[in-house]
């Protein structure tokens, strides 16, 4: 089984400077517990103590952050924040124990896990999951990343992630280092990819084919530099092998074009892939269709995205307007709105 990693609001708050507003992060928070969302990764984008060790002060402070997060702490996803290596303090581990997170994610470059050990200890010592974010994974081969994966995992590591920081790597290249690793190592192995070459899609699929347990994502695709894989197209394309059933798709959508799209705008951020192009591709109906049945969703009343998916099941050659019709009222019988 392969889970999702949520990283909208750190990776994300790039798009915005350091950190989004407590007003979005507030909303992103509301909108992912209640899709399901497994385990979400908030707050500056530099990670805990960024604000103050690095002056990474276009956000709000981590105890703003925390504050949001306390609401939602007990709607079964895993929350946690970032932790760079290179400014670990042992006052934020505390820090997040007292807020209740359930994990913190160090990141070092590859081949820097030495300077990582200290905070993997000391926050398995606090009770928490210690995640780990191997940066510009590339630099290293992937017998030298599994290497340091087992030297990482002795020191306590629940979980590493291979992250293709600059969006570089290749399908083939992305399948080796995750074999490698997995075999290499028994925690969860995580990808984390970026766009830059249009390939975090098939990278990702690359890496769940090969044995990784998380796929890293972002909410319309926010991130860093050309983004991460969006996190509804994750869940998508997950959901067609099987895979992220509990994630609530159809609310996801909802969530994003009517409030996390208009949200967005503020900011002037563009979805590249809008939730009606998006479910054209899940459920394979040609766009030539989506006037007829969404005349049909309005005049039934019923969820254009649902209908669609139902009607391109039954026929996604031509689908007449008598069976988009009974379809709907089929819809509407069953109580989907």
């Amino acid at each position: 089984m392969v889970e999702l990693m949520d990283c909208t609001l750190r990776d994300g708050a790039n798009v915005v400077g350091k950190g989004f507003s407590a007003g979005i992060t507030d909303l992103v928070l509301n909108g992912l517990t209640a899709c399901h969302v497994p385990i979400i990764e908030f707050g500056n984008a530099g990670g805990i103590g960024a604000y103050e060790v690095a002056g990474f002060t276009a956000a709000e402070t981590d105890q703003t952050y925390l504050k949001i997060a306390q609401k939602y702490l007990d709607r079964g996803s895993d929350l946690g924040m970032f932790l760079n290596a290179k400014r670990y303090r042992e006052e934020n581990v505390a820090l997040a124990q007292e807020s209740g997170l359930a994990f913190l994610r160090i990141g070092a470059d590859a081949g820097d896990a030495g300077i990582a050990l200290p905070a993997v200890r000391d926050i398995k010592a606090a009770g928490l999951k210690a995640f780990y974010s191997v940066m510009k994974a590339y630099i290293l081969s992937p017998d030298q990343l599994a290497e340091e994966g087992k030297v990482l995992e002795a020191a306590g590591l629940d979980e590493i992630t291979i992250m293709d920081s600059a969006g570089t790597m290749l399908p083939d290249q992305v399948a080796e280092y995750t074999r490698k690793l997995t075999r290499a190592v028994s925690i969860p192995v995580a990808f984390h990819g970026h766009n830059n070459l249009g390939l975090s899609a098939a990278n990702a699929i690359a890496a769940y084919q090969n044995g990784a347990k998380i796929l890293d994502c972002g909410l319309m695709g926010m991130a860093r530099s050309a983004g991460n894989l969006a996190t509804e197209i994750c869940v998508a394309m997950m959901q067609r092998y099987g895979q992220m059933k509990q994630i609530d798709l159809y609310s996801m959508l909802d969530f994003i074009e009517k409030q996390l799209q208009p949200a967005m705008e503020d900011y002037h951020y563009h979805n590249p892939i809008t939730p009606l192009d998006l479910i054209l591709g899940l459920s394979g109906c040609h766009s030539g269709f989506v006037k007829k049945i969404e005349a049909v969703a309005r005049e039934k009343q019923v969820s254009l995205f649902r209908l669609i998916v139902e009607v391109s099941a039954m026929d996604q050659k031509n689908p007449s307007e008598e069976m988009i019709c009974d379809i709907a009222d089929m819809l509407r019988q069953e109580g989907i709105g």
